[in-house]
Order: C-alpha cells, then sequence, then structure tokens
C-alpha cells in the first residue's frame, strides 16, 4: 500500500509572495504563465465557495468553448466584454417582424390542396346577416398537418394472371401507366443520394432503418445505384465546374479526408505539385472545397484526393473565358491555398480575418487582457459588416461603409499590434507574439475588404460548405476507393450548389434524372437556379397542386 502524500496547507497570498521571490529567476514570460495559473485558481476557487455557482457555469469555465463568439471566449476566461459599439442606423430602418415559428410560406416543398367552402360561393347572401354578399378574401385560412413517412417506400403491385387451361397461355394483368420494368425509381436514387452525401447517413444506417420498416434495402444496392446515377448527373457537374470557373469571387480550402485504396497506396507523384518545378510524390489525401460566387448564383464543388485546394482551383480556372476581370479570391493564409496560374490570369488575393481572429482566440487563457483587446475590435468590424447586410448595401456602398466606420477601427488595431513590438510589451515568440506576427505580416490581404467592392471579411462560405465533406468523415470516416470519392463529390457538389442557390435538392436531383436526355444535349439550362424554368419546355405535366 503507497503510503499517502502529505498535506500542507497554504493560501494563496502565500503562493503569489513565493511567485514574486521568484520572477526573477523564473523569466517574464514564465513568470506571466504562472501568475495567469494563480488568478485563474483563484477565480475558480471563488466560484466553488459561491452556492450559486452552477455546474454549466464552471464546465464553461473549464471546457473550451463549442462557439468562438467573443462574448463566450472572454467569459471562459473570466473577463465581461464590452458593450457593442455601433452606428446608428438609418431613420427608416426598421427591426424585423416575426413571433420566431415557421409561417405557411416556410413549407416550399409541401403539397398544397384548395378546399372550396361547403355550402357559400362568391357572390352568395350572406348567412349572417342576409343583406350583404361575400367575396374571396385575399389571404385563406391555413391549416398545415405534417405526417411521417419512411424514406424510401415500396408497393407491390400483383397483376392478376389468368392461364388456358388448353393451350397453357397466360394472360397478365396491365400494371398501372408509369410502373415499368425499372425496380427503383427516380426519387429512390435522389433521396438515397440526398441522406448520403447530403446528410452524412451511411449506407449501412438507411439499410437498418429501411429494414425495420420492412422495405430491404442492403447497402451494396445503394451503392450500385447511385454509381449507375452518378454517370447520369455528370454533364450537370461538368456544367457547374464551366460556370464555376466564370464567378466574381472565389473561396477555397481543405480538410483532411480518407480513401482507403489510396492510404494503403505508395506515395503518388502529382503533376505540378506545389513546391516543385515539376512534379514531387505526396501522401497527404484532402477534401478541396471551392465556393464560386457571382450575382444570382452561388456554386460549391468539391474535389478529393492528393491535390491541394489552390491546385483544384487552378484547373477550375483553367475554363475560365477570356476577358474577363481579375476575379478576387478569399481564403486563409496558407500557400496551398493559392492556385498557380499563368500571366494572362490573374486574381485579386484576400485572407481570412476568422483565421487570423482565431489565433488570438487560442490564447485567451494566456494573455486575456491583450485578447480581448483585439477581439473587440474584430467584433466591431464584424457588427459593422452584419448591418451593411441587414441594410442591404450594394457592393460599392458596402465598401463606403466599411472604410466610413471599419477603417478607423482597423487602423488603431494595426498601431495597438505595432507597439507590442516596438515597445518590447509582448515577446515574439510568445503565444500572443505568433498572433501578431501572422496578423501584421498578412495585413495587406486581411484589409482587402477595405479597398475592393464586394471582398468579404473572411471565407466563411466555404468553410460552410466544407462541412458537407466533414459530415461524411465523422459518420463514414473514409471513401473505399477513388471512383467512391468522385461520386460523393459530385453528388454533395449538386446537393450544396441547390442550397445555395434556395432551390429543392431532391426534386433537382429527381427531374435530371427523369431529364437525362434533354440534361446531355443541354446542361446550362439545367442549372439548380434555372431548370424550374427550363421543365415547362422539356414537356413535363405539371402537378395540379
Amino acid at each position: 500500500m503507497k503510503p499517502g502524500r502529505e498535506v500542507i496547507e497554504v493560501n494563496l497570498e502565500e503562493l503569489e509572495a513565493l511567485l514574486e521571490r521568484k520572477r526573477e529567476a523564473l523569466g517574464e514570460e514564465d513568470y506571466q504563465k504562472l501568475k495567469n495559473g494563480l488568478w485563474a485558481l483563484r477565480y475558480l476557487s471563488d466560484l466553488i465557495g459561491d452556492q450559486d455557482t452552477t455546474i454549466s457555469q464552471l464546465r464553461a469555465l473549464l471546457v473550451k468553448p463549442s462557439t468562438e463568439k467573443t462574448s463566450k471566449v472572454l467569459e471562459q476566461a473570466g473577463l465581461e466584454a464590452s458593450p457593442k459599439r455601433s452606428p446608428p442606423l438609418p431613420a427608416n430602418a426598421k427591426p424585423k417582424p416575426g413571433h420566431g415559428r415557421n409561417g405557411a410560406e416556410a413549407y416550399r416543398g409541401a403539397r398544397r390542396i384548395k378546399i372550396a367552402h361547403a355550402s357559400l360561393k362568391p357572390g352568395d347572401h350572406c348567412p349572417e346577416c342576409l343583406k350583404g354578399k361575400v367575396y374571396v378574401q385575399k389571404d385563406p385560412a391555413l391549416r398545415i398537418r405534417v405526417v411521417g413517412q419512411a424514406p424510401l417506400a415500396a408497393t407491390v403491385y400483383e397483376l392478376e394472371s389468368l392461364r388456358c387451361n388448353l393451350c397453357g397461355e397466360v394472360f397478365e394483368a396491365e400494371a398501372p401507366e408509369g410502373v415499368g420494368e425499372k425496380k427503383y425509381d427516380e426519387s429512390a436514387a435522389a433521396m438515397i443520394g440526398l441522406l448520403r452525401y447530403g446528410s452524412g447517413v451511411p449506407f449501412y444506417r438507411l439499410a437498418g432503418l429501411e429494414e425495420n420498416l420492412g422495405i430491404p434495402l442492403p447497402a451494396s444496392t445503394q451503392w450500385e445505384i447511385v454509381q449507375e446515377v452518378a454517370e447520369v448527373l455528370r454533364p450537370a457537374f461538368d456544367e457547374l465546374i464551366r460556370q464555376a470557373a466564370q464567378g466574381e469571387l472565389f473561396c477555397n480550402d481543405d480538410t483532411n479526408m480518407k480513401i482507403l485504396a489510396l492510404a494503403r497506396a505508395s506515395p503518388q507523384r502529382v503533376e505540378g505539385a506545389e513546391g516543385s518545378s515539376g512534379s514531387r510524390d505526396r501522401t497527404g489525401l484532402f477534401t478541396s472545397g471551392i465556393v464560386s460566387t457571382r450575382p444570382g448564383q452561388r456554386i460549391a464543388l468539391f474535389f478529393t484526393g492528393r491535390r491541394h485546394a489552390g491546385e483544384n482551383l487552378a484547373r477550375v480556372l483553367a475554363h475560365r473565358a477570356t476577358g474577363l476581370p481579375a476575379p478576387l479570391q478569399v481564403c486563409d493564409a496558407l500557400s496551398r491555398n493559392v492556385p498557380k496560374l499563368p500571366e494572362k490570369l490573374q486574381i485579386i488575393l484576400g485572407n481570412c480575418n476568422a483565421h487570423a481572429r482565431r489565433h488570438f482566440v487560442d490564447v485567451v487563457p494566456n494573455f486575456p487582457e491583450e485578447c480581448r483587446y483585439v477581439l473587440e475590435r474584430f467584433a466591431e468590424v464584424y457588427g459593422y459588416d452584419a448591418q451593411a447586410k441587414e441594410l442591404r448595401l450594394s457592393p460599392e456602398e458596402r465598401l463606403r461603409f466599411h472604410q466610413q466606420h471599419s477603417g478607423p477601427v482597423m487602423d488603431q488595431l494595426h498601431v495597438w499590434l505595432r507597439a507590442q513590438f516596438d515597445e518590447k510589451k509582448v515577446e515574439p515568440n510568445s503565444g500572443l507574439g505568433t498572433a501578431i506576427t501572422y496578423v501584421l505580416r498578412h495585413w495587406e490581404r486581411l484589409t482587402l475588404f477595405l479597398r475592393q467592392a464586394g471582398a468579404p471579411l473572411d471565407s466563411n462560405l466555404v468553410e460552410r460548405a466544407l462541412k458537407k465533406a466533414i459530415l461524411h468523415r465523422k459518420n463514414s470516416l473514409f471513401y473505399k476507393t477513388e471512383n467512391g470519392a468522385e461520386v460523393g463529390d459530385l453528388f454533395m457538389s449538386l446537393i450544396h450548389t441547390c442550397e445555395l442557390n434556395d432551390a429543392n435538392p431532391f426534386d433537382y436531383l429527381t427531374e435530371l434524372q427523369k431529364h437525362a436526355t434533354e440534361l446531355a444535349e443541354n446542361p446550362a439550362a439545367w442549372m439548380p437556379w434555372n431548370y424550374r424554368q427550363t421543365l415547362p419546355q422539356a414537356g413535363r405535366r405539371e402537378n395540379p397542386a
């Protein structure tokens, strides 16, 4: 049995006095770290001694917050965020009305059924006063009924069969219209693809769910379905790439992804790989996300393999038409996100302020007051950007708005950051020094939004897009083959592009299959933002509802 440790009673005042005596021996950086640790211990002791302190408050203090909002990050460090400062809104600006509940217009995919009054029609006498006449109101009364259903349902048609007792001929009843020899409907393939690559539901989970509902749907069958449909949808994916190349703004980034067939193989030689004049071996595997925007369109593209985001962006821009102005690109400061382009094709490059801000979020516990100053300056700028969106300013109006309000804030922040090094307040090799160095090194690209109309503050647009790939990695862990990764990229690109353009991805994938011939002949007419206008021309009979 191990002897118990001797308990030494000591209070925080004695520890602080000991720390002061050893300050010179420790050095300033180590001294500050221990001092912050003692401060945190005192703050934690005070919280525990307070009978009103809850477990959730202690957890928020000790566990890294799930959000990087300034108020939450500072709260965990024991600091209170300063009141928000923002310019007054114009006199005609009103807060958005709403009660927080979804109205009937939010149910865009719902089937709508018009029901006439059972006993009255327009022009009839009022049954209440017997004098007036009733008329149709502009807004009908609404009732919403939400029902549950299986993701995939099956219908078994029992066709009566009659056999001649003399010649043996069999006469089979005709199947209803629309029921052919094909077992899986276009909507079944669309739902499997949407669940798998849009919502991250692995094939085996969907197979288990459908088995419980009495509909056998093996994982291998699901893969065969989506693999076959991918070839039908490929013209739409290729057209997305072509149209994305014509965009005005590009955001791109990488996330790690595993492909078993490549992970087990030897390193591959990537032609024109970054950092070499010709090619080099590479072992890493990534999913690159690229979001291209221009007025009325947002296109998301995914590419999985050995190539980095910059290399994939260069392959997309190879389809860009000549004569177009230089596009904007916003990404983090990693060199692998910047494409190597021919001299005739140039880009205007900006860096992501969210990535720069995150460097300070990571060191808040060690440098709370300094990080608080930086985070609150970024919060001001993001507050101005939110107001610009709320006021629906044009790119030029937004630029002037930021120059007027965000420009002085960024200038103030730049002066403060320079002073930390010039006045030797911060050790360059410390966590805070590294964060400051990153911002100062990339200052021109971080402040592109103050000089270029349409330049965003960050690349969060592609960060949100990459959540599709991250969800797949979280639930399915890997792709098995390169072909599987290509199919996943195709479906994710079509699905997320639909989401970015407020199109129904289930309806879109279904209609593309139904009109595969027209899609192959003219894919530009079958994009998520215009396919609904193309349907009547393709001879589609609209749903009466």
